[in-house]
């Protein structure tokens, strides 16, 4: 652990595979971690288990399903409606696959548990208000399905890790820090400026821009535009990222014509809205490229205060990233694509059209974008 913050382990913490993690005693407590391997170490005895003798018995059993991460991982599926029942897990952990993936699987755990997590939160903080508090469990899983995920962010954050033997520790720690951006967010009560008067296609449109937090999330998570947001990820993965940043500008008027359609009714039910919103995550795709565009520039011209402040208002985040690019267009001839004044005015921006200085370059081009990072 770094300095500052103290390893609190409780011997029933211990028995359960749990290491509590909180700052200071005697300050106020921005972060709390408690990093649960229940769940995966009951599975991994039952494999073991199952490789010595004729099978896990009902303690085995018992340990598993009574694991505080299998209880919630019960609860979220069926808030999904999702089939998910003892039986069928049962089926999973004596399942040929999963014992030949045994080892791997105990070399991972054991190799994500030493990672320093308060590092992780301490990397975030910078890029959260000050008010901003980080406390959430963190669980390493074995389970069916490769997702990982946060769960209840507003009343007990929790954040599900799949345990993924193809994942390095510095890879995990990314992506706990990631998620750990969201949850301290998520702990902030919003502070949303401008009209208090939108219509309700406005108000849906700017509640979906709060999506733009997977981009912030890369950048809190890397600690610093300087920083390549895949710093630690595979080869493979660095590239498709890069590859994605080309196609930042087409992929700004995407999520622009996606507004204009929830604010002028072209999406009419929540489905119709819904459906084309989430089309926009992917794997990293346009809420994680292009909102890490907007702050990686914002953060660079005007700082990190200025951003954190962005985030709390979608409106003023698209109007602070369109005067900083058109002034990089014009001083420095990048070729950033803008939000349109018709989508800012609609939200209720005030826009403006100040005379470009002479020797500006011509208007940039939707089709294409370059990363302020590059």
């Amino acid at each position: 652990m770094r300095a500052g913050f103290a390893l609190v382990v409780s011997a029933a913490l211990v028995s359960l595979g749990h290491a509590a993690v909180a700052a200071p005693a005697g300050g106020r407590e921005r972060i709390q971690l408690a990093v649960d391997t229940s769940e995966a170490d009951a599975v991994l005895a039952a494999l073991a288990a199952k490789k010595a003798s004729a099978g896990p018995g009902d303690l085995a059993w018992q340990r598993i399903f009574s694991s505080e991460p299998y209880v919630r991982l019960k609860k979220r599926e069926a808030s999904l409606h999702r089939d998910f029942t003892d039986d069928d897990f049962r089926k999973f952990v004596l399942s040929e696959e999963l014992a030949r993936r045994a080892p791997a699987l105990r070399r991972t755990l054991d190799a994500w548990a030493k990672e320093d997590l308060v590092a992780a939160a301490r990397r975030v903080l910078p890029y959260l208000p000050e008010d901003a508090t980080i406390r959430a469990k963190v669980y390493l899983v074995i389970k069916p399905l490769t997702n990982s995920f946060v769960f209840e962010v507003l009343s007990d954050p929790a954040i599900f890790l799949y345990l993924d033997p193809e994942v390095a520790a510095a890879k995990f720690a990314n992506t706990v820090a990631h998620e750990l951006h969201h949850i301290g967010y998520a702990s902030v009560t919003p502070r949303t400026n401008g009209p208090s008067v939108l219509s309700p296609g406005a108000r849906k449109a700017v509640e979906w821009m709060g999506a733009f937090g997977e981009g912030f999330a890369m950048l809190a998570a890397a600690g610093s535009p300087d920083v390549h947001p895949h710093a630690v990820s595979p080869r493979k993965e660095r590239a498709r990222w890069d590859h994605d940043m080309e196609n930042v500008g087409k992929d700004l008027k995407a999520l622009e014509k996606f507004f204009l359609d929830v604010i002028d009714g072209r999406l009419k039910t929540e489905d119709e809205i819904n459906e084309r919103a989430f089309s926009f995550f992917g794997i990293q795709g346009p809420w994680y490229t292009v909102g890490y565009e907007m702050a990686v520039a914002i953060e660079k011209r005007e700082g990190r205060a200025k951003l954190i402040e962005c985030m709390s208002d979608p409106r003023k985040l698209l109007a602070t990233y369109n005067r900083i690019a058109k002034e990089l267009n014009a001083k420095e001839r990048q070729q950033l694509t803008l939000w349109s004044e018709g989508l800012l005015s609609r939200m209720g921006v005030e826009v403006s059209s100040p005379k470009a200085p002479t020797g500006s370059s011509a208007p940039p081009s939707p089709e294409r974008a370059h990363s302020p990072a590059a």
